[in-house]
C-alpha cells in the first residue's frame, strides 16, 4: 500500500496534480478489481484509513480555534442541514424520470449531500487554503455533514416505517450524545492545556508525541462510544489542544504520522472502486454525477449566498464541495443492507466518488480563477496588457500590500502585483502599475509575472500554508531573489525560512518592539545604548507571543540575585533561557547597566537582571534567584 501511494504520489506530482488523485490511482491499481498485483483482504486494512481520518481531523482542530468556528457557525449549523435537505429534494424531483422509489430517491440524495471532508481537507491544505474564509465555511459545513450522517444511517433503514415519534426519539439520541460530549470537552479545556505543560517541561519528545496521539484518539473513540463520528471527536480533540501554548508543537509532531496515514486512506478508498462500474449502468452513473457537481454546485452557492457572504466566497464553497466520499459508502451501505437500493446503485456510488474527486480537484484548481478572470474582463475589459517586470513583485495586495505599494510609490519604486481579487487588480492597472490576477502560489502564474527578473519579493498573505507554497515557488524560479514574507504567528517563521525567505515579518513582536523603540527615543536615550537592546527584547517577544491567549501575556521585571550559589557563574553555566523560558534582558551592577549581555556575563549576589517572559515562568525564576521569597510565601 505504502509502495503504491509512493508510485501514484510520484506520478501526480510530475503531473502538476494533488497527491491524493495519484493515492486513489495506486489504491485502484492494486485493488482486487484490476490485473496485476493485489491486496488480498480490502476491509482489513479500514482500520489503517480510520486512522488517517482520525489523525487529519485532529490535525485540523489543531489548526482551527474556536475563534475561526464562532465566524461561521450559522451557515454551518444552519446551512449545512438546509443544502442537505436541498439536495434531497432535488433527487425527489427527478425521480419519476429514472424510475427510482421515494425511498431509493431519498437514499441517492443524502448519499450525493455529504461530500467528504478528508478530500476537501487535503486539498484546501494543498492549496494553502485551509485558513481562508471559504475554507473555514467548507470544513464546517462538511463537519456538519458528518453528524448529518449518524442521524442518516438511522433514519434510512426505517424510510418505509418509519413515524414521527420514532423520528423523534432519533434526534432526542443524537442530543444525548451531544450532551455527553459536553463534560468532556469542558474537562478537556481545563485538564489538557495543563497537562501539555507539565510534559513539555519534560523535553520529552517520545513522551509529547505519545500524550499527543493518546488525546486525539482516546476523544475519537468517546465520540464512536456515544454514537457520534470518529472525525467529529477527533476535530474536537484538536480544537481543545489548538487553546493550549503548545498547540504549533504537538501539530508538528503529528503531521508526519497524518501524512502517512492519509495516504493509506485514500489508497484503501482507491482499492474498493471498482471501475467496472463506470460503464455498467452509465445512465445512472452520469445522473448522480451530474448531481454532485452541477446540482450541489447550484445548491452549496445559494444556500451560502443566503447567508449574506459574497458571490465569491459561495462559488468557491460550491465548487469545493461537488463531490463525495467515505461517508455516502457507509451511507449507501447501510442502505444496501436493509433492501432499499440494490448492487447498481451502490457499485454507480463507488464509481461516482472516484470520477467526483477527479473532478473535484480538477474544479478548485481551474473553476475559481476562469470565473474571476470573466469577473476581472468585464471591470476592465480594455486593461488586460502585457505585465511588465519592475524589481520589485509584491503578491498580495490586501490591506498590507497596499501599505507596501504606496511606500514604494512615494519612493518611486517601480513594482508588480499578484493579486486574487480582480477589483483590486483593475483599479491597479487603472493607475498604471502592473498587476496580474492569479494566485500567486501557482508556478505557471509566477512565470507570467516574470519572476526570474525581479530582485526582490514580498508576500503578504498571512496564511501559512499559502505564504510555504508562495516562497517555495520564488526561491524555485529565482534563487538569488530576495524574499520578504509575513508570519501570522511565531511557530510559522521556521516553516517559511526552510521554504526560503530571506526575512520573516511577526507583526506581534514588531509591533512591541516598535513601541519600546518609541518610547526610549521619547525618554532621549542613546541610540548605541538601544539598539542591541532592541534585537534582544524583539527575539524575546517573538519568543513568549507563541500564544494569543489572554492569560499568557509577556512581562519585563526586575529580579534581584540573592543565591550564593549563582555568585561568579554566567548566564550560559545558569541556563535561565533553557530552564525558565526566560531572557535576560539587561544586568545593573554596582550602578552600571550591561544591556543584551553575553552568555559569558556573570552575575553576582546583589545584580538585579531585567528579564521578559510569561508571569509564571518569571516566578519560576525568581525562586532560583531568591530562595527567602519563596520561604516567606
Amino acid at each position: 500500500m505504502f509502495v503504491a501511494a509512493l508510485a501514484g504520489g510520484l506520478i501526480a506530482r510530475k503531473l502538476r496534480q494533488p497527491l491524493i488523485l495519484g493515492y486513489v490511482l495506486g489504491g485502484i491499481f492494486i485493488g482486487p478489481f484490476t490485473p496485476g498485483p493485489s491486496i488480498t483482504d480490502v476491509h482489513a486494512l479500514e482500520l489503517l484509513a480510520e486512522l488517517g481520518v482520525i489523525l487529519l481531523m485532529y490535525s485540523i482542530g489543531i489548526e482551527f480555534s474556536i475563534r475561526d468556528l464562532l465566524r461561521v457557525r450559522w451557515v454551518a449549523l444552519i446551512g449545512g442541514p438546509l443544502g442537505i435537505i436541498v439536495s434531497i429534494l432535488l433527487t425527489l424531483a427527478i425521480r419519476n424520470l429514472l424510475g427510482w422509489s421515494i425511498p431509493q430517491a431519498i437514499t441517492i440524495g443524502a448519499v450525493i449531500s455529504v461530500a467528504s471532508t478528508m478530500v476537501l481537507s487535503r486539498l484546501l491544505i494543498d492549496r494553502g487554503e485551509l485558513h481562508s474564509q471559504h475554507g473555514r465555511v467548507m470544513i464546517a459545513i462538511t463537519l456538519v455533514e458528518d453528524l448529518a450522517v449518524v442521524i442518516l444511517t438511522v433514519l434510512l433503514p426505517n424510510l418505509s416505517s418509519i413515524a414521527a415519534g420514532e423520528f423523534f426519539q432519533v434526534m432526542q439520541g443524537v442530543g444525548k450524545s451531544l450532551l455527553l460530549l459536553v463534560p468532556v470537552a469542558f474537562a478537556a479545556a481545563k485538564l489538557v492545556p495543563a497537562l501539555m505543560n507539565r510534559v513539555a517541561r519534560t523535553q520529552s519528545d517520545e513522551l509529547y508525541l505519545l500524550v499527543a496521539l493518546a488525546l486525539g484518539f482516546a476523544t475519537a473513540a468517546i465520540a464512536q462510544a456515544v454514537g457520534l463520528s470518529l472525525a467529529l471527536g477527533a476535530f474536537l480533540a484538536g480544537v481543545v489542544v489548538s487553546e493550549s501554548e503548545h498547540s504549533h508543537q504537538t501539530l508538528a509532531q503529528l503531521l508526519p504520522f497524518r501524512d502517512a496515514f492519509v495516504a493509506l486512506f485514500f489508497v484503501t478508498m482507491g482499492a474498493l472502486i471498482d471501475p467496472r462500474g463506470l460503464v455498467s449502468n452509465p445512465l445512472l452513473v452520469g445522473t448522480m454525477i451530474l448531481l454532485v457537481v452541477v446540482g450541489k454546485f447550484v445548491v452549496w452557492t445559494l444556500v451560502v449566498r443566503l447567508f449574506r457572504y459574497s458571490i465569491w466566497t459561495a462559488m468557491l464553497v460550491g465548487v469545493g464541495l461537488t463531490q463525495i466520499g467515505e461517508f455516502s459508502f457507509i451511507l449507501v451501505q447501510v442502505a444496501r443492507s436493509a433492501g432499499i437500493v440494490g448492487a447498481d446503485i451502490y457499485n454507480a456510488t463507488l464509481a461516482v466518488s472516484l470520477v467526483t474527486i477527479l473532478l473535484n480537484a480538477f474544479l478548485i484548481r481551474t473553476v475559481p480563477g476562469l470565473f474571476a478572470k470573466k469577473r476581472l474582463a468585464a471591470v476592465a475589459p480594455a486593461l488586460d496588457v502585457e505585465l511588465a517586470a519592475p524589481a520589485v513583485m509584491l503578491c498580495g495586495f490586501g490591506r498590507v500590500g497596499s501599505v507596501v505599494g504606496a511606500s514604494l510609490d512615494a519612493f518611486d519604486v517601480p513594482y508588480s502585483v499578484i493579486e486574487m481579487n480582480p477589483d483590486l487588480v483593475a483599479e491597479l492597472r487603472r493607475r498604471g502599475t502592473p498587476a496580474i490576477f492569479g494566485d500567486a502560489s501557482n508556478r505557471a502564474i509566477l512565470n507570467e509575472a516574470h519572476v526570474r527578473e525581479v530582485s526582490l519579493a514580498v508576500v503578504t498573505s498571512p496564511h501559512r500554508d499559502r505564504t510555504v507554497l508562495i516562497v517555495e515557488g520564488i526561491r524555485a524560479s529565482n534563487p538569488g531573489c530576495k524574499i520578504i514574507a509575513r508570519a501570522a504567528h511565531r511557530a510559522d517563521e521556521e516553516a517559511i525560512r526552510s521554504a526560503g525567505a530571506d526575512d520573516v515579518i511577526q507583526p506581534e513582536s514588531e509591533a512591541a518592539a516598535t513601541l519600546v523603540r518609541r518610547a526610549l527615543d521619547y525618554l532621549e536615550v542613546p541610540q548605541d545604548r538601544t539598539s542591541a537592546y532592541l534585537d534582544s527584547v524583539r527575539s524575546a517577544i517573538s519568543t513568549v507571543l507563541e500564544t494569543t491567549s489572554a492569560t499568557h501575556v509577556p512581562a519585563i521585571r526586575d529580579l534581584e540575585v540573592r543565591a550564593p550559589q549563582l555568585e561568579g557563574v554566567s548566564l550560559n553555566d545558569a541556563r535561565i533561557r533553557d530552564q525558565f523560558g526566560v531572557t535576560v534582558l539587561a544586568i545593573e551592577h554596582d550602578s552600571k547597566t550591561e544591556f543584551n549581555p553575553a552568555a559569558a556575563s556573570r552575575i553576582r549576589v546583589g545584580d538585579k537582571l531585567r528579564v521578559i517572559g510569561l508571569r509564571q515562568q518569571i516566578d519560576s525564576l525568581r525562586e532560583m534567584l531568591d530562595p527567602r521569597s519563596h520561604e516567606s510565601d
